[in-house]
């Protein structure tokens, strides 16, 4: 059944394919519009580097929602075809007005609405294909170009897939062929090692502390607890893990994998590239980085192949965004969650604080900061909206939560907009609106756990 379901996406996605193939020979500009996350980013850098490929043009934005202003403008431009990446699948209904082609490649829960024929739409949800797991949005927009013969650009789906957290243990379902397609082309290698952040350019204490997935507890988000636990054991915090000698490595692993044995797992390289892209998950770290600050050029053209100054300025967006992050740990420490009946939520106006929140949400739960029973709502203040980022663990899923239904049918009761995954989700909603909503989002999962 689950090599049927694959099956029929293929097929999806190779119509897509062709379509886009018509375009490109046709010398029409593909329109391409993507989601601003480490994951849409990666999609955008797997479409535009197929269409390059095949000396075709393409006119790029990056968008952190597609609001109905957005798409009414898209509407009025004058342009053959369309590619929706890492979103679309939320408005079918007015891209289905479009007079141009579209193809959607997207993984997030699609609206129940019949579709217009201008539309191909690649979402593994259509096919009962988990697209909080399975697959991601870069992976969804990779299928759409693989017959063109590009399996070379499936460390870039990867990077996607790595970016919405795809990668718990281990790739499954549809992420397992986009590997497997990786491997095969020699774009990705795998060994066992450990998992820490950057252990071949940073010191080794900030390693530990920027190491988030997965997560220390005790270390992760602490700068202070890492070094002192380096030197507990005797090591340099102050050197690189791969200066260290191969003894005082192991001392290290075994100390670590006490804490987390998930963090002697899997390590995907890409062979090819220099030294700061070459783990997998770095680059899509990068990536993050650069879309977290809203440096969405910066994180193109490290997609497209771009080095040197860009690479300088990607890196420099990284470090200040993990600054960012452990400023949010310390804020989540010592504020805690506010706790309703069934959910737990966040609020903050503080500028640095509201970049990280959907990040901190999420990395709460997993160091046991936040009641792992109980979803987390990060809020963030946004003039006269407030942007929502829901997380919540697996186990929940499982009982019932699904976040992206919650948030969109709580938030279309304020005039918001909301959607996304079962385990991760995200809504806009009026800043008046706050209180009412909480509550009614507080009905909502519970209404989702008693009726599962």
């Amino acid at each position: 059944m689950t090599q049927q379901k694959q099956h029929s996406l293929l097929n999806r996605s190779a119509e897509a394919c062709n379509m886009l193939k018509k375009h490109i020979d046709q010398n029409h500009i593909i329109r391409i519009i993507s989601h601003n996350d480490a994951d849409g980013l990666s999609a955008a850098g797997v479409v535009a580097n197929a269409i390059k490929e095949e000396d075709g043009q393409f006119h790029l934005t990056i968008v952190p929602r597609l609001k109905m202003d957005v798409i009414s403008d898209l509407r009025k431009d004058d342009y053959e075809i369309f590619m929706f990446l890492d979103m679309g699948s939320a408005c079918l209904k007015p891209l289905s007005n479009f007079n141009s082609d579209i193809i959607i490649a997207d993984h997030h829960q699609p609206a129940d609405v019949e579709i217009g024929s201008n539309i191909i739409h690649v979402n593994p949800h259509l096919f009962g294909i988990d697209g909080s797991r399975e697959l991601s949005g870069a992976g969804a927009a990779y299928l759409c170009i693989r017959e063109m013969d590009k399996k070379h650009l499936a460390h870039l789906a990867l990077a996607g897939a790595f970016g919405d957290m795809q990668c718990q243990d281990k790739f499954i379902g549809m992420n397992e062929l986009i590997l497997n397609d990786a491997i095969e082309s020699g774009s990705v290698e795998i060994h066992e090692g450990l998992k820490i952040a950057s252990k071949s350019s940073e010191p080794l204490y900030k390693s530990l502390a920027y190491t988030f997935k997965p997560e220390l507890p005790g270390l992760t988000g602490d700068l202070e607890k890492s070094q002192s636990f380096l030197e507990k054991m005797g090591l340099s915090y102050g050197i690189k893990f791969t200066d260290l000698e191969g003894e005082e490595q192991d001392i290290l692993k075994d100390e670590l994998v006490k804490i987390n044995p998930k963090i002697l797992s899997d390590v995907y390289t890409i062979p090819k590239e220099i030294s700061y892209l070459k783990d997998l998950e770095d680059f899509s770290d990068i990536l993050d980085a650069c879309g977290k600050n809203k440096k969405y050029g910066l994180g193109i053209s490290l997609a497209l192949g771009e080095r040197g100054d860009a690479l300088d300025g990607a890196l420099k967006l990284r470090e200040d965004y993990r600054l960012q992050l452990l400023k949010g740990m310390e804020w989540i420490r010592k504020e805690g969650a506010v706790k309703l009946d069934t959910i737990q939520y966040l609020y903050s106006e503080d500028e640095v604080i509201k970049k990280v929140m959907g990040t901190i949400a999420s990395i709460g739960i997993s160091v046991g900061i936040f009641d792992a029973n109980k979803p987390v709502f990060g809020l963030s203040r946004l003039h006269r909206d407030i942007k929502i980022s829901g997380r919540t663990t697996r186990e929940m899923v499982e009982r019932g939560v699904n976040l992206g239904k919650a948030l969109s049918d709580c938030s279309s009761n304020f005039s918001g907009q909301g959607g996304g995954h079962d385990i991760a989700a995200g809504a806009m909603i009026p800043y008046s609106a706050k209180d009412e909503f909480l509550h009614l989002l507080d009905e909502q999962i519970a209404y989702q756990l008693n009726n599962s």
